[in-house]
């Protein structure tokens, strides 16, 4: 299931998304990658790649796997260097991966992205090997916070720009609730940005 905002945004967004947001993300990004705690042989997921910014991020020796479902960002990140890299165009909320494919995932700047974050969280879960890690880089509105009628309005202009700044993750979280929440802490904009690693446990529940 595609988003027609997303579809629609992308084209445009694509050739110059790098200059927009590559530096200004650029140490959210990396302290994601990071907490993965990559090693050589290590098999990585990252769904909704885009144009591949995080890439840069990536030690040498990973198996990468990247999805995308927009074929303007998938040519932006095909121009990316990384050996051995894999890319496929898919969608993030029906992964065409079998169960426990992947020894860590990261998840930057997707959830609120797709129509459905519940969705694409529970599909990166379930690809995901007992033991391993999903690292998110996103903006969320904090769980414990009201919506604002003026907050609700801003989110309704940004969604037609391709994402949507008012997603909690405590409710997208509840779809996994096995998940071990290693870390959770403020990214950027005062908590409105913030990088998440989970943990799933060693026994399949």
């Amino acid at each position: 299931m595609s988003n027609p905002v997303n579809q629609s945004v992308y084209p445009i967004y694509a050739p110059i998304y790098d200059r927009l947001f590559g530096n200004v993300m650029k140490k959210a990004r990396q302290r994601s990658v990071d907490l993965l705690s990559l090693q050589p042989g290590d098999y990585l997921l990252i769904p909704g790649i885009g144009t591949g910014l995080d890439l840069a991020y990536i030690p040498s020796g990973v198996q990468v796997t990247g999805t995308e479902i927009s074929p303007a960002m998938l040519s932006e990140a095909k121009r990316k260097s990384y050996e051995g890299l894999k890319l496929m165009e898919m969608d993030a909320q029906t992964l065409q991966f079998p169960d426990s494919s992947f020894d860590t995932v990261l998840l930057n700047l997707i959830l609120s992205v797709v129509p459905d974050g519940k969705k694409c969280l529970q599909e990166a879960w379930r690809v995901l090997r007992p033991g391993g890690r999903i690292a998110i880089f996103d903006k969320f509105l904090p769980d414990h916070s009201r919506l604002t009628f003026s907050r609700g309005l801003l989110g309704g202009l940004i969604r037609q720009l391709g994402t949507d700044p008012n997603r909690r993750f405590g409710e997208m979280a509840k779809i996994i609730p096995e998940a071990i929440i290693v870390i959770d802490e403020s990214a950027m904009l005062h908590g409105q940005y913030r990088v998440i690693l989970l943990k799933k446990p060693n026994i399949s529940l």
